[in-house]
């Protein structure tokens, strides 16, 4: 097939052949690294995406040829690890992805990388560590525990210990601890036998899954969620248990940690909808996780795909009612000018920009939508030889808010917007989209 420029065809994915002893054989893994990275170099429209695509064009531009061949297969590595698996290169910026025929995967070829990697036992203990988040949030959330570790991470000494011991940036910001998680608030919830008003394929009652960051980090967004779900005649359960989605686990490569994860979350989940429940996560990437990483690793497995199709994004959910005038209206306060951050997790999800959909029905308020990479990604951001680019990454973003001026700022991704704010430097707090939808109302 003649090669031509792609994007003329909705872009498909291939399923992750992961069990194949073949995906962690490392000389075909770099025979497909200098493919997609050559291809790469002749294209460069993903430069201005993340640290990734720079990090290579500069290995071939330095390099003695000024070609992919003269850059040192080690130094592949660099470029490995410097993707986070946005996605934003496959969904909005390569011409080249499937049904092309050069068959493009940059963020997936990257996860396979970062899987032989884990798999030859070279990835470092800290990211391990900091990808454990359930461990991680379970022991610094412990009531007296959560106090002490806030008081660390905010001192001098603490930061130098944590920048010794586990490479993490001083400077970088760490979200605080709380030991009244969201869980413990909404407990009273779980197995809760109530019935719903459906509207189009929304069943009118939702389980939330809490997700490790809102349920140990900032669990009043999800108290936020409930109280809007609940204002517009949603009921909401919690799952009795619940594990990580599995996207740190599989940002690190781990992917034998995200089938045991799995294996945990699905069936709960599956009883929920058995019974009735839709399910709605606040964090973007948990329902990437749900809507396609998991349906990609496992495409044969029956009960993924029957999740994947009743997880929603919650403003996606709210839209869902909306069309079916089931979305209530009677906002009663303003937001004026909102600089509200697209997620990256949530944009490849392509449902559209259903949050500005929301917000943009509350009187007398304007959404100015913000479409960059935050370069945070949950464990980027902080870490030590990661910190500096994701600050550069996250500048164009922050120096948009600062042109707005606006009433209030904030993303989809809370890491996102705090991440902004970091960024901002002014003591200004990012407001999530749900708060926003809460404060208008006026609940």
């Amino acid at each position: 097939m003649p090669a031509r420029e792609g994007s003329l065809e909705a872009p498909t994915r291939h399923s992750l052949d992961w069990t194949n002893p073949k995906f962690y054989d490392e000389e075909d893994l770099f025979k497909e690294l200098e493919r997609v990275f050559d291809i790469c170099h002749g294209c460069r429209r993903c430069v201005s995406l993340c640290q990734s695509f720079p990090e290579l064009f500069d290995l071939v531009d330095e390099s003695p040829t000024m070609e992919l061949d003269g850059v040192a297969k080690a130094d592949y590595w660099r470029v490995v690890d410097h993707c986070y698996l946005c996605d934003l290169c496959f969904m909005t910026k390569c011409p080249y992805v499937p049904p092309h025929a050069w068959n493009l995967d940059f963020p997936h070829l990257m996860l396979r990388a970062k899987a032989v990697k884990f798999k030859q036992g070279k990835t470092k203990p800290r990211d391990k560590i900091l990808s454990s988040t359930d461990a991680v949030g379970a022991l610094a959330s412990l009531p007296g525990v959560s106090g002490i570790v806030n008081a660390v991470n905010k001192s001098d000494l603490g930061r130098k210990a944590l920048e010794v011991t586990l490479g993490v940036h001083p400077q970088a910001r760490i979200p605080e601890y709380h030991s009244n998680t969201l869980r413990k608030q909404l407990a009273n919830k779980v197995s809760r036998q109530v019935t719903g008003e459906a509207a189009g394929n929304t069943t009118g009652k939702v389980a939330l899954f809490t997700t490790c960051y809102n349920n140990v980090n900032e669990p009043d967004v999800g108290m936020d969620l409930v109280a809007v779900f609940e204002h517009n005649g949603i009921p909401i359960t919690i799952p009795v248990k619940e594990k990580c989605c599995g996207m740190p686990k599989l940002e690190l490569g781990d992917l034998d940690t995200v089938k045991a994860h799995m294996e945990e979350n699905i069936p709960v989940l599956l009883q929920l909808v058995d019974a009735g429940w839709d399910i709605v996560a606040p964090i973007p990437s948990c329902v990437l996780m749900f809507k396609q990483e998991l349906p990609l690793m496992f495409p044969q497995d029956a009960r993924v795909r029957k999740i994947r199709e009743r997880i929603y994004d919650p403003f996606e959910y709210l839209m869902l009612r909306h069309k079916h005038g089931k979305l209530r209206t009677d906002f009663k306060q303003p937001l004026g000018t909102v600089a509200y951050h697209a997620a990256c997790h949530q944009r490849v999800q392509n449902l559209g920009q259903k949050t500005r959909e929301v917000l943009a029905l509350i009187p007398d308020t304007k959404i100015e939508i913000i479409e960059r990479c935050s370069g945070h990604d949950g464990t980027y951001a902080v870490k030590k030889e990661y910190h500096e680019y994701s600050m550069k990454i996250v500048t164009p973003v922050v120096n948009k808010v600062k042109q707005l001026k606006p009433d209030y700022y904030g993303s989809d991704c809370p890491m996102a917007g705090q991440h902004i704010g970091h960024g901002l430097k002014d003591g200004t707090a990012p407001k999530h989209p749900l708060t926003l939808l809460r404060i208008a109302y006026g609940l």
